[in-house]
């Protein structure tokens, strides 16, 4: 059976370190005992105890001296001292030397078993703590700063690892502020091109010309303005990785270089006829629907295909609201840093809020959120009023139960009417603003647009205004869907 600790015993007396031994084995524990303290220090030095139980009066080195010198050769080891005398004095001298606790003979089985098991498990705990540490430092390096510990985020966590050794091509997929950029730096930072550079690509900032010839450099003269030769982002990236940012908005003639690129690892300068080899490992984000590009003509399949060899994607952080309250607390460490401020810490109330709201501009927002009430805050607390409006009045869905009538109830047209009811009640919420609805209700905006027309919702409301009653009266008796925060 594997012991529950290693425990040193320091005593001159065999007497007491017989009961002892037989004491703390008969529980599961293993003991090294030494006759002096010089023994004990010895025993110290090469083995690692999770307590240590020494006599305070000993011939030569007392236990005094034992504990000052075992607290320098570990200082987390907890140390149980043991003495005859109820002395105060001593008692107070060893707590104060940092002694864990102590016992005065003679004693009582009971008291030391507590005592140690106490000790033993302190000991462990912090081992733990330390271990926990080092590694969330470490996943802190190894993903580059990604904060997340829910199921979907482990399966991030999980593909990268698997993911970023290998030479393919890796497609990120996902909204806005999910921290796309973030992932393709870990899939840079767990790979062998480590130690060379990560290059990040801006695709929708600039105009086809200028992005080929940042992408690819020009040749003097390839340009009005090109007066001399110029080298581009593919050479800084050799041997490294490029990532393309919202890589649905690169224009169809610069798609062609990229995917030449990809399949032939060779590219030409603007202006130039030289071919140019590099070995560059290409990642891409975007949060767009690229197959969607593809059927519309905006993208190409060929490239499209290309690019989605491995599909890294990232959840919105609605969809993972256990991840909330680490990230709150990264952000505001943070910022509090950043302003000089002492660390602040958000009330259970507006860490509610924060778990209710739906998050549309993801850890982006939140970051945003959490930067302005550090900002704005002046004590260590950061309450509701610190939270911005539209966090704090953001609706969450209420649907009442309800009894169906004796003469029964279309089944349909009940289903109907939530449909419709839940798309003006959203609509309102929404302040009009179809988007905003659309992710309020978690669907594409196409699709809310489409049920709005297929309702004529616009039209009801006009005719509802116009006329005496609405429609309300052809409704089936189904109570009001509310948006209310609950």
């Amino acid at each position: 059976m594997r012991p529950h600790g290693t425990i040193l015993i320091v005593d001159d007396e065999e007497i007491m370190r017989e009961i002892l031994e037989a004491l703390l084995t008969r529980e599961g524990y293993e003991v090294r005992m030494a006759t002096s303290g010089e023994a004990g220090l010895e025993l110290a030095r090469s083995t690692t105890f999770d307590a240590a139980i020494v006599d305070v009066m000993m011939p030569g080195m007392d236990g005094i001296a034992v504990l000052q010198e075992l607290k320098k050769l570990d200082d987390e080891l907890p140390v149980l001292m043991v003495t005859a005398f109820a002395s105060v004095e001593t008692a107070i001298t060893a707590m104060k030397l940092g002694a864990f606790d102590y016992v005065t003979k003679p004693f009582k089985n009971d008291e030391v078993l507590v005592v140690v098991r106490n000790a033993v498990e302190r000991r462990q705990l912090i081992a733990e703590n330390t271990a926990l540490r080092q590694n969330l430092q470490a996943q802190a390096q190894r993903f580059s700063g990604i904060i997340g510990r829910s199921p979907k985020m482990k399966q991030v966590f999980n593909l990268i690892i698997q993911a970023a050794p290998s030479r393919s091509t890796i497609l990120i997929t996902g909204e806005s502020g999910t921290g796309k950029e973030l992932v393709a730096r870990a899939i840079h930072a767990n790979s062998p091109r480590v130690g060379r550079a990560f290059v990040a690509v801006n695709s929708g900032n600039l105009p086809p010309e200028l992005l080929e010839s940042t992408l690819f450099g020009h040749v003097k003269g390839a340009f009005t303005g090109a007066i001399n030769p110029k080298k581009g982002l593919f050479d800084l990236a050799d041997k490294g990785s490029i990532f393309f940012d919202e890589i649905g908005n690169i224009s169809p003639e610069t798609q062609v270089k990229l995917l030449r690129v990809m399949q032939e690892r060779e590219f030409m300068r603007l202006g130039g006829m030289e071919t140019i080899k590099v070995d560059v490992r290409i990642i891409a984000a975007t949060n767009n629907d690229l197959r969607q590009m593809v059927e519309e003509g905006t993208f190409r399949e060929d490239l499209y295909y290309r690019m989605h060899v491995i599909n890294v994607f990232l959840p919105p952080l609605r969809d993972r609201k256990e991840d909330i309250p680490p990230l709150a607390q990264h952000f505001l460490e943070k910022y509090s840093e950043e302003n000089a401020k002492p660390e602040m810490e958000l009330t259970p109330d507006a860490l509610d809020l924060m778990m209710e709201y739906d998050w549309p501009g993801n850890v982006r927002e939140l970051e945003n959120v959490i930067e302005r009430a550090v900002v704005l805050g002046n004590g260590l607390k950061l309450g509701p009023d610190l939270i911005p409006e539209h966090v704090r009045s953001a609706p969450s869905f209420h649907i009442p139960k309800f009894s169906v009538p004796p003469e029964g109830i279309s089944f349909k047209d009940v289903i109907t009417n939530v449909e419709k009811r839940l798309i003006e009640s959203t609509l309102e919420a929404a302040g009009g603003v179809q988007k905003r609805a659309a992710e309020l209700l978690k669907i594409k905006p196409t699709t809310l647009n489409e049920m709005i027309k297929r309702y004529e919702i616009g039209t009801r409301r006009k005719k509802a205004s116009a006329g005496s009653g609405g429609d309300d009266a052809s409704r089936p008796p189904f109570p009001a869907v509310e948006l209310t925060r609950e």
